[in-house]
């Protein structure tokens, strides 16, 4: 999520500019970048708690004390609500998760070293303080009543509507942890054919960093909880989107879809305006309960475009959305995998061939079945670890063509190694940590926050 946005923008007085907005992410290969958010849930080492806004161990003063690496504040209603470097920041979830939206770089190593920079500051900060910070893809232990919520306005409108429309929405906002990557294209065949390959493959990514086996204290079922809780969060803006599939996709059939999902807000000097359910269209035509006679700007239609939450999603570059957070390695790994199929032209086409034949209840069947099966989900006469390990030699082979090395002569395939063990041994992190869970850790969560500890 990102930080509070600006109320100034151009007039929107044609339908075409919602197709332009989107148009205008195109740029030539050479001009790509590699952008990975990452989630994480921080805590007190003492009692394990999730971190209240105010206090003196609280996220506030883990912001402020952030500053010192050079991060600037922006401040909502006087509330440290976000940090900004350069073209990078550090944002907060709901529940007090912490994110990092890293820079658009240039390669995996810069990647790497950007994340790993990112810890190393919030380890120190941590360690002043007595907090710590963790990888999983949903919160172990602690009920969504124990949650703090962080003083966002943005999050205040979703928070009401959110049992409106599903039954998990309020956890999916505060105990949930994600890794991202974003990724450019050269045009809108390009971009068409980058989405249907990610849209297709994300059950295989999800399957692969599959990271939240408990709730509250127990296993639950799950390889993916975090990815079940999609299933029930606002059928308006989530899922697989199969319209992505469709013969004549393209930027203008985005924005149909962009305006038949519901609002959340409008953001007016300062304030989020609670417009929650209602529609872009009136929008357009001045005809918005929540501010009639006015006409959205193109930064509102910007801010909408960030309301849907599609498995892959669309704004000026595309976001991939399947994994759970995770270790380190992961991290890295989920960016590594992404660039290897989407960034070479041979990558994608043998990644295209893979998955074009599949139907629309194939993808929804992974989809629906993944989150609790994982690599070992059923799929025609295979398995879903099957489709990934072929899946991982297509990204392997992408990374290599690319041939960025670091200094010391390694290209970016290296970052693939900890998914290839995953895959190749049949057993996810959430199988590790389930392992765990029965073995050392005597059935008891708690030593996972020290274990998965970044």
């Amino acid at each position: 999520m990102s930080a509070p946005p600006t109320t100034r923008g151009e007039p929107i007085t044609d339908r075409r500019q919602l197709v332009a907005y989107l148009e205008s992410g195109c740029k030539p290969a050479e001009a790509w970048r590699i952008g990975t958010e990452h989630e994480k849930f921080a805590y007190r080492v003492a009692d394990r708690r999730p971190l209240p806004y105010d206090g003196p161990d609280g996220i506030r003063e883990l912001l402020t004390r952030l500053t010192r690496f050079g991060w600037q504040p922006v401040e909502e209603k006087g509330n440290i609500i976000a940090l900004i470097d350069g073209m990078a920041n550090i944002t907060l979830e709901p529940g007090g998760q912490v994110e990092l939206s890293g820079a658009p770089l240039r390669d995996l190593h810069e990647t790497a070293a950007e994340l790993a920079q990112h810890l190393a500051q919030v380890g120190e900060v941590g360690a002043e303080l007595g907090i710590a910070m963790m990888g999983l893809g949903f919160q172990p232990k602690w009920t969504r009543d124990d949650i703090p919520w962080m003083p966002k306005g943005r999050y205040k409108v979703m928070r009401n509507y959110m049992p409106k429309v599903g039954s998990l929405g309020l956890d999916m906002m505060t105990r949930t942890c994600t890794v991202q990557v974003n990724l450019d294209f050269a045009s809108e065949a390009d971009m068409v054919k980058k989405f249907r390959v990610s849209l297709a493959l994300q059950p295989i990514a999800t399957a692969l960093f599959a990271n939240s086996p408990f709730t509250e204290g127990q296993p639950n079922g799950f390889q993916s909880y975090r990815s079940h809780i999609w299933t029930d969060t606002d059928a308006d803006r989530t899922g697989d989107i199969p319209f992505v599939f469709e013969d004549g996709f393209g930027f203008e059939r985005y924005v149909d879809y962009l305006l038949k999902t519901p609002m959340y807000f409008v953001y007016r000097d300062g304030t989020y305006i609670d417009a929650a359910g209602q529609s872009f269209v009136d929008f357009l035509d001045g005809k918005l309960p929540a501010l009639p006679g006015e006409t959205p700007l193109l930064t509102d239609w910007a801010d909408h475009t960030t309301t849907a939450f599609p498995e892959v999603r669309l704004k000026k570059y595309l976001e991939m959305r399947g994994a759970d957070a995770g270790s380190l390695p992961n991290l890295c790994a989920l960016s590594a995998l992404w660039v290897g199929l989407l960034y070479d032209d041979q990558a994608l086409d043998a990644a295209w061939d893979l998955v074009k034949d599949w139907t629309t209840p194939e993808r929804a069947a992974l989809r629906a079945e993944v989150p609790r099966a994982g690599l070992r989900t059923p799929f025609r006469d295979r398995t879903v670890r099957e489709v990934a390990l072929e899946t991982l030699a297509i990204a392997r082979d992408g990374l290599v063509r690319r041939a960025r090395n670091n200094d010391a002569g390694q290209d970016e395939s290296l970052y693939l190694d900890t998914l290839d063990a995953i895959a190749q041994n049949n057993h996810s992190p959430a199988d590790e940590l389930l392992a765990r869970f029965n073995s050392a850790w005597g059935g008891s969560v708690d030593p996972v926050f020290k274990d998965c500890a970044y």
